[in-house]
Order: structure tokens, then C-alpha cells, then sequence
């Protein structure tokens, strides 16, 4: 599932990003309202979560134009203001849930899947399947032929983001900032790299072959022949 999270204070922000990430989520970091507003109305995710006081576009700004343009995702606020007031203010332009800082992480996590249960877009299915791939979410397990192909993080939130988006050519620079949040250099060849040991435990030994390369473009996850 795709998380983004506007935040400016900088350890916020990174610790944020890090907890969800390490609990299963890719997480765009956004530190600034603009930013983050762009990339709320321009890119899908799952769930939102927004800072209150950003220094240039707010977080209730942010919440309000979203829901205006017709973006249903949940958006969870957190914020050092607490008066009942902010609250019932931020509840009414659209937020789902309203968390006061400093707050646990645990009560965080707890809140993003409890948002993202309530929610009934189909991208929250507890599966993926293509062909006789299957991606179980929760358990972060993958299952070609009925067989479990041991997967790490990153690649499981690699073979994710590919499932996600079946039959779309996804460039390399996408892959590089929703699996590994850094801006593709193209002097480096850590995506090219991470999709050969993918596709050696996803295709090699299978039948249809899924993963493909599609030359001076990307890669895409599909049963169509290469």
C-alpha cells in the first residue's frame, strides 16, 4: 500500500518514513505542502498522512483542495495544535483521523490500518494475482505455482508496485522513487540489478513469464509474451 506523508520537521519526517517502511509500506515523503499537494493530486496512494502547520501551503489547505478535486483516500492529520476547535475544523474539510504530537508510533501504525480497513477501494484487497502469482499483503509472502518464493523487503515491495500496476510500462526513475525513495541516476544500475534476482525467482522455472523488459522504457509485470 502507498503512503504519502507530508512532514517538514526533519526527524519527523524521516522517522515516519522509516517505521512505516520497515512496517510494510511504501511511503513517499513529502516536506513541504507544495510538494506534498502536487503529489496528492497527481500520483495515487492509499492513504495520506499531513502535517497541520507546513510553513507554505497547510495541511488543511491541502486536505480541503484534495477533497475538491475528488481524491477519496483517507488522510490522517498530525499536529501540535489539540483544541477542540482544530479538530472539529481539520474533520469537517475532509480528514479522517486527527492525531495529536508528540504521539507513540504504535498508535500511529494502529491508526494508518484502521483507515485503510475502513476504506473499500479495491487497491486494498489482502491479495494480489497475476496468472499463478500470488502476492499475500499482509503477510508479505509471495506464491508462484503454489510455491513460496523467498523474497526480501525490497523486493517484495518491487514485485508489489509492478503487481499494482499490471501492464504498465513503469520507467525506471518511477521504480527508483516508490521502492527505493532516491532520484534515479543513470549512472547506477541498482534497478536493472534488483529486477534480474526478481526475475530469477519469479520467472525462472515458470510458465507464463511476467516480468519484462521493455527497451528504453521500463519494465512492466504481465502474461503477455515478451
Amino acid at each position: 500500500m502507498r503512503l504519502l506523508v507530508v512532514e517538514d520537521e526533519v526527524k519527523t519526517g524521516d522517522y515516519l518514513q522509516q517505521g512505516l517502511s520497515e512496517a510494510g509500506f511504501m511511503v513517499t515523503l513529502a516536506r513541504n505542502g507544495l510538494d506534498g499537494h502536487h503529489l496528492a493530486i497527481t500520483e495515487t496512494f492509499d492513504l495520506l498522512i499531513l502535517d497541520v502547520m507546513l510553513p507554505d501551503v497547510g495541511g488543511w489547505r491541502i486536505v480541503q483542495s484534495i477533497r475538491e478535486s475528488g481524491c477519496q483516500a483517507p488522510v490522517l492529520f498530525l499536529t501540535a495544535r489539540d483544541s477542540v476547535d482544530d479538530r472539529v475544523k481539520g474533520l469537517e474539510l475532509g480528514a479522517d483521523d486527527y492525531l495529536v504530537k508528540p504521539f507513540a508510533f504504535a498508535e500511529l501504525l494502529a491508526r494508518v490500518r484502521t483507515l485503510l480497513r475502513r476504506s473499500t477501494a479495491p487497491v486494498l484487497a489482502d491479495q494480489i494475482a497475476v496468472a499463478d502469482l500470488i502476492l499475500d499483503l499482509p503477510k508479505h509472502r509471495a506464491l508462484r505455482g503454489g510455491r513460496k518464493i523467498n523474497l526480501s523487503h525490497k523486493e517484495f515491495c518491487l514485485l508489489e508496485l509492478l503487481a499494482r500496476r499490471q501492464g504498465e510500462v513503469l520507467p525506471r526513475s518511477l521504480i527508483a522513487s516508490q521502492v527505493w525513495d532516491m532520484n534515479f541516476d543513470s549512472d547506477t544500475n541498482v534497478i536493472d540489478v534488483a529486477i534480474r534476482r526478481l526475475r530469477s525467482k519469479i520467472d525462472e522455472g515458470f510458465e507464463p513469464k511476467l516480468i519484462h523488459t521493455v527497451r528504453g522504457m521500463g519494465y512492466k509485470l504481465d502474461v503477455e509474451d515478451e
